[in-house]
């Protein structure tokens, strides 16, 4: 095992979890920001109306994104079983 290999294998890691976790954080940015906003127009301080409108719209993007997510994360998981012949060496 070089050292190459285990910088590459980390990238690779970092890699796969920023591109399973952008799609959830990013609609989830999206919709903070934007009951944000709206509580500070019209200066509405609830707790419930920043956490309902998030629980409902990750659970829509899991829905959405969530078989793409598994095949990232598969294609992850078979890549460093296939590499562990070389890695025992």
């Amino acid at each position: 095992m070089t050292q190459e290999f285990v910088v590459g294998l980390g990238k690779e890691a970092l890699w796969t979890s920023i591109m399973v976790g952008a799609p959830i954080l990013g609609i989830m940015l999206v919709i903070g920001v934007v009951i944000s906003a709206l509580q500070a127009v019209t200066q509405i301080n609830e707790a419930s109306l920043a956490f309902v409108p998030k629980a409902l719209a990750s659970a829509v993007a899991l829905a959405f994104f969530g078989p793409w997510m598994l095949n990232q994360v598969v294609a992850f998981a078979a890549m460093i079983f296939s590499s562990l012949p070389s890695v025992a060496k």
